[in-house]
């Protein structure tokens, strides 16, 4: 029998400013690069940086051990808010519009 995953609903999107608020990588803040749905995780620049081993791909490549950055649980960030740093996201909706907004100050997101 196969397992399904189940894809989750993400109130974080790419692009948004984010910190670290568990993990090796507490307190570090970076832009959120990729979104991985069916994991729960997200891609953030900067932060997680692991070694990894690479072959060398064609004759000119260099093969070795390179840094990248790689996914962490969303639960582990949080979106920062220009005003009130590290928030919750909460939504107002004007009219036909959803909006994001922060629950300290309620600014938009």
């Amino acid at each position: 029998m196969a397992m399904i995953t189940e894809q989750h609903k993400f109130k974080l999107k790419r692009d948004d400013t984010v910190e670290v608020i568990a993990g090796k990588d507490k307190g570090k803040r970076g832009k959120i690069i990729r979104i991985l749905r069916n994991k729960d995780r997200v891609l953030v620049e900067g932060v997680n940086i692991v070694k990894k081993t690479q072959k060398r791909r064609k004759q000119n490549d260099r093969g070795g051990i390179i840094e990248i950055e790689a996914p962490l649980h969303s639960s582990n960030v949080m979106i920062v808010c220009k005003k009130c740093g590290p928030t919750r996201i909460g939504y107002k909706i004007d009219g036909e519009k959803k909006n994001r907004v922060c629950r300290k100050c309620k600014e938009a997101l």
